[in-house]
């Protein structure tokens, strides 16, 4: 890299194997050097900045006192990761973070043998950890053996219910695993909920856990008789000022609050810990998100994502667009309905500005309800928020809705009660890569009997999908959209609720009929355009509705050309898979019917640019083009050059 500050000590580290060679002091500066280098790097590349540099203390004392890649180190979402990169022999590739070819923002097991479990999703890593905990007990021996096993877990996912499941498994196993509870008080959002405010609270009594520690040594001092009567008087004392310790009752040792930016302190802890540790132990580490960078920490989200910016000022260099968010339209466009109708109401799983909520909170706090990392319980809540008569809005991306599809057969579809699903970052997401691609929602939505689906082809459709979903009140419905902005359509002043199950035609052709289901409409024109100028003019139509299908568009289609060929982004068994058994069903294959489904690859596709991966997945303008030709026996003329 080039005009970033210096880094010695740094330059001394390929690995960790590298820093047991290292002093104390040595330590504290190389925590300096990779914390530059990581805002040097972000600012080239973007990404996840104020978590990295929030855990650069602990990732530098965690590399230094345990033996990685033999002990095994699991970060919880894993976009903390930055730090752990650069100490672990990737420094020399973090220009290419998030880039098509390049290192992936979360650790990847593919990656390097330093990052023993993939992640992006959170509440993961203590049931990763104690499954490695397990097998090393069992005899397992995979690359570089298993040592101790450490998870790093944030304040804002050890809310969810997984972290709990894993800790109260691990309690009663009684195996050696050792968690780091990084409590910076802010996961993406400020966190929220009972657990947040326990937390809160041990922080506050930080001497107790000095008096507890002492009181600890003088029973051991008195005689036989007189021990018991004082485990009792500190087991009490310990209740009567925290209300009892969560983590000892599901059998953990618990270690706490540490300064997770003092160096020495870490250090002494961790040296402790490994040495002394027999079974399950909890060390709470307090942390600041953004540390070390002035913007960052003055930033409202504390850097928590964000483009290339200038290293001196913060500032990210966005390209400007002439078209809103789909985020921000459907916020403005929920607000608009709730501003007519008091039982709307809106929830959302700690992603209050991603689910573009946060504008709605700021006009009905009342009516916005943040559960924190709880995917499960948000649709749960939503679902008794519906039996109890309001119309709730349950704003998750694609890819986290898929953690509480237990809760949307069981508690939604199956007592038809009216949760309105707002799925933010359908299809393929870019520089977040295959972990957060929302390619699987409508396959396993649409085979729910009595569910409503649709997608919305460009800004304008989400404003009137919205609209439609308030005003359903039959079952459930769910409206899908992408990251990012619009194309730049005209909009409407108000969205009007559509007629459910029927799409639109957009142009009307002969020989092939292009059905388009969501923002792949725009590419769909640009292909017909091309197909236009070799003598070839297709049908277009925007399906609209994935379930209920348009039944007499889609036959009438059949019906009057030589094929069809359905463009969506979403992965096998969806809105191609739903036509196609319509198709079958109605005979109509057995007529001469030329059908084609073209829907992401069974594949997960890496990060590149959201073109480059749509590229990949064969659903660009001219791939759709050359699908056409392929389909009506059209050789590609050779005078097409790239």
């Amino acid at each position: 890299m080039t005009d970033r500050t210096a880094t010695p000590i740094l330059d001394r580290v390929k690995t960790p194997a590298d820093m047991k060679r290292l002093s104390d002091r040595e330590l504290r500066q190389l925590a300096d050097d990779v914390r530059n280098e990581t805002i040097a790097a972000v600012s080239v590349t973007g990404g996840h900045l104020g978590a990295g540099l929030g855990v650069v203390e602990l990732t530098v004392a965690l590399h230094a006192v345990f033996d990685t890649p033999h002990d095994k180190l699991i970060w919880d979402v894993s976009h903390q990761c930055y730090p752990h990169k650069i100490l672990t022999g990737r420094r020399d590739r973090m220009l290419t973070l998030r880039k098509e070819g390049g290192l992936s923002g979360f650790t990847k097991r593919s990656e390097s043998p330093y990052d023993p479990f993939g992640a992006a999703h959170s509440s993961t890593s203590i049931s990763a950890a104690l499954g490695f905990a397990v097998a090393r007990d069992l005899g397992g021996a995979p690359a570089h053996g298993i040592g101790d096993c450490i998870a790093v877990i944030g304040d804002g996912s050890i809310s969810a219910g997984m972290a709990y499941e894993a800790m109260n498994n691990a309690g009663h196993l009684g195996k050696r695993l050792i968690v780091i509870l990084n409590d910076n008080e802010m996961s993406i959002a400020p966190p929220v909920g009972a657990m947040s405010a326990y937390l809160s609270r041990l922080y506050t009594v930080n001497p107790l856990h000095d008096l507890k520690a002492a009181a600890k040594g003088a029973v051991s001092l008195l005689p036989e008789p007189f021990r018991e009567g004082a485990r009792r008087a500190k087991d009490m004392l310990k209740h009567m000022t925290v209300g009892g310790t969560l983590f000892e009752e599901l059998g953990f040792d618990y270690i706490g609050p540490v300064d997770g930016h003092d160096m020495e302190v870490l250090l002494s802890v961790l040296r402790t810990v490994q040495m002394r540790a027999t079974g399950p132990t909890l060390i709470h580490v307090m942390t600041q998100k953004g540390k070390g960078y002035a913007p960052a920490e003055r930033a409202r989200d504390k850097g928590h994502a964000t483009a290339s910016f200038d290293v001196l000022t913060g500032a990210q260099k966005k390209t400007p667009s002439n078209a809103p968010s789909y985020t921000k339209v459907f916020a403005q466009s929920l607000i608009q309905q709730a501003e007519v109708d008091s039982r709307v109401v809106a929830i959302t799983a700690a992603m209050p500005d991603g689910t573009g909520l946060n504008l709605f909170a700021e006009r009905f706090p009342s009516r916005t309800f943040d559960v924190g990392i709880a995917e499960q319980h948000a649709v749960t809540f939503a679902a008794g928020l519906a039996a109890g008569g309001m119309k709730p809005f349950c704003a998750l991306y694609s890819t986290f809705l898929q953690r509480g599809y237990d809760q949307i057969v069981h508690d939604v579809a199956l007592q038809r009660l009216p949760v309105r699903f707002a799925i933010d970052r359908a299809g393929l997401v870019g520089a977040d890569g295959a972990t957060h691609a929302g390619a699987f929602d409508v396959a396993f939505l649409a085979n729910l009997p009595g569910i409503i689906v649709m997608a919305a082809a460009d800004e304008a459709e989400l404003v009137h999908m919205v609209a439609t979903a308030a005003a359903y009140d039959e079952g459930p419905s769910a409206f899908r959209f992408p990251r990012g902005d619009g194309v730049g359509v005209d909009m409407p002043e108000r969205g009007v609720p559509l007629e459910i199950g029927r799409g639109r035609m957009i142009r009307k052709g002969s020989r092939v009929a292009l059905l388009s289901f969501g923002t792949r409409l725009s590419e769909v024109l640009l292909a017909a355009d091309a197909l236009a100028a070799r003598g070839i003019e297709p049908t277009v139509a925007d399906a609209r509705f994935a379930k209920p299908l348009d039944r007499d568009l889609i036959l009438g289609l059949a019906r009057d050309h030589e094929a069809v060929i359905t463009i969506e982004e979403g992965a096998i068994g969806g809105f191609g898979s739903h036509v196609a058994q319509l198709l079958a069903d109605e005979g109509v294959f057995d007529k001469g019917l030329r059908f084609r489904s073209m829907v992401l690859p069974d594949t997960f596709i890496d990060q590149a640019s959201p073109e480059a991966m749509y590229a990949v997945a064969g659903m660009n303008a001219p791939q759709i083009e050359a699908k056409v030709l392929e389909v009506l026996g059209v050789a590609m003329m050779n005078e097409r050059r790239a």
